[in-house]
């Protein structure tokens, strides 16, 4: 995802004027590197501006709040990890926004009835078996 032009995986453009960036000295990878470089990336996104449609922005909402924190500190370069936050923050956007599949209510199969009472009768006679009988 490219942050002049930010759009999700799932084609949803998102509002750059929406981000707050964030930069740190990040505890990753490079050695004498991270102590000089503020490559650690956090983006902050205030999805009622994001400049979603107002189905999917309601439903983002819903799921995740009104802004949404996201860090990046895998790689050395600021740069990479400024991409890498987009590319979360865009997967994030999409699975929130993915409305679920109504579930239709099924009748267990017939084979799956008579296992089910088998296993019951199964388990009674291994319990009946425990019982104890006054000897005749």
């Amino acid at each position: 995802m490219d942050e002049t032009d930010p759009v999700t995986p799932a084609g949803w453009r998102l509002n750059p004027a929406s981000f707050s960036w964030r930069f740190s000295r990040s505890s990753g990878p490079g050695g004498q590197h991270v102590n000089t470089t503020d490559s650690k990336a956090e983006l902050v996104c205030d999805l009622t501006h994001a400049g979603l449609p107002a189905a999917v922005a309601e439903r983002v909402v819903a799921k995740l709040g009104e802004q949404v924190r996201v860090t990046a500190s895998t790689e050395r370069s600021q740069r990479r990890n400024r991409a890498e936050a987009l590319t979360r923050l865009g997967t994030m956007i999409d699975a929130a926004a993915r409305v679920p599949r109504a579930r239709r209510a099924t009748r267990p199969g017939r084979g799956a009835v008579e296992r089910r009472i088998t296993a019951k009768k199964h388990t009674a006679a291994r319990k009946a078996d425990r019982r104890w009988r006054a000897e005749d």
